[in-house]
């Protein structure tokens, strides 16, 4: 099939375009390069598959007017571009939020009318759930997002349930619980602890480091994609998560033991938009697409610790 990435030269696009070629597909990826974290980790997302002859790149934003003159009709879109970031997502920054979040959803979900595209999957965040009132939390469960970063994700989640409806393209989405891995954003939790403790600089942690999250591996998440192609229900939502919930202070003490020396934590006050805590009940993606994530938090820790050593050169 002719597959469109958005988003693909960022974290979990790049590795997702990666698999659908080594699957056989034609890829076209688009990104704009968002300039949330440095355009030199796109780039080398995008070394892996650029000269693959079955990968076509285009550097466009979807809210380009003229976006369904420049790009091949496809026949199935990955909707992962969007500006990503609780933290940032407050005050005057929002507006860039709406753009690239709902605006460009909206724009892209017209397109795909237009080509009659076969199927779309969006990738939308645990953020939407906010403090859930349970855990893990199921995808009926109440949705209060914390952040303007979760409103726009669960916005452009409404949006592409009412173009499905309404057109009948089979529209379905993928709730990512904090992946993470080779080639995670700067910004992350995950990324910034191993940079800094390879530096042998100060780690900070935002809260007590007792909250807890559900991590997921990059591969994982790849994998529940390309699952969701094949056997996705049209309308339906599925959580994505790794199933190992651990608190921040477990994974500091995991990666302090891969790394072999002690490690020094700076706690600052908590920052406002992250949740306590986060836990996916992945039954139906588990019963729905056959998701079963492989890979252990120690040794996606390792596999991103090693990463972080090459990227960085240390």
């Amino acid at each position: 099939m002719k597959i469109l990435v958005t988003g693909s030269a960022g974290f979990i696009g790049s590795a997702l375009a990666s698999r659908l070629l080594e699957l056989g597909h034609v890829v076209i990826g688009m990104d704009s390069f968002l300039d949330y974290y440095p355009r030199k980790q796109k780039e080398n997302n995008l070394k892996k598959i650029n000269n693959h002859s079955s990968f076509k790149f285009y550097e466009k934003n979807l809210i380009d007017a003229d976006l369904g003159e420049v790009l091949p009709k496809v026949d199935v879109i990955y909707h992962l571009a969007a500006q990503a970031g609780v933290r940032a997502s407050w005050g005057k920054e929002f507006s860039i939020y709406a753009d690239n979040n709902i605006l460009g959803t909206q724009i892209l979900l017209e397109l795909a009318q237009s080509w009659k595209v076969k199927r779309i999957v969006y990738a939308s965040s645990s953020s939407v759930y906010g403090n859930a009132v349970r855990y893990p939390v199921k995808e009926d469960d109440p949705l209060h997002p914390v952040s303007p970063y979760g409103v726009s994700k669960l916005a452009a989640e409404h949006l592409c349930a009412l173009y499905g409806q309404s057109t009948g393209i089979s529209v379905l989405m993928l709730r990512y619980f904090t992946v993470y891995g080779p080639g995670q954003r700067p910004d992350m939790a995950f990324h910034r602890f191993i940079r800094s403790a390879l530096r042998d600089e100060p780690i900070v942690v935002y809260g007590d480091g007792k909250q807890t999250r559900d991590f997921t591996f990059i591969e994982d998440a790849v994998s529940a994609n390309c699952q969701a192609l094949e056997k996705g229900k049209p309308g339906t939502v599925y959580n994505i998560g790794g199933g190992e919930r651990v608190s921040i202070n477990f994974v500091l003490d995991m990666i302090k033991k891969i790394i072999g020396r002690e490690i020094k934590i700076e706690y600052q006050d908590t920052v406002k938009g992250d949740v306590r805590h986060t836990s996916a009940d992945t039954t139906r993606a588990r019963n729905d697409l056959g998701f079963d994530p492989k890979t252990t938090l120690e040794d996606g820790l390792q596999k991103e610790v090693e990463w972080v050593k090459e990227f960085y050169r240390l």
